[in-house]
């Protein structure tokens, strides 16, 4: 699966896009100064638990948190 490909897959199912996912982390304290502040394990049981998103979904979500990828990769 792309990484395109699971953003859709979650905005279908939670109606949420990246920069709802990046406003929410900021709010949560998850991240600080635009840069992630927490292990993966806290934003992937988030995920899962608030959203119910599989550990794929959730680690993409990661990712875009991360900086490793954002909404234009493949």
């Amino acid at each position: 699966m792309s990484f395109q490909a699971y953003l859709t897959t979650i905005k279908q199912k939670t109606g949420k896009g990246p920069a709802d996912f990046r406003a929410m982390a900021a709010e949560k304290g998850f991240t600080k100064n635009g840069e992630l502040a927490v292990k993966a394990s806290d934003i992937t049981n988030w995920l899962k638990t608030d959203f119910e998103l599989g550990h794929g979904h959730a680690m993409a979500i990661y990712a875009l948190l991360k900086g490793i990828k954002n909404e234009d990769s493949v």
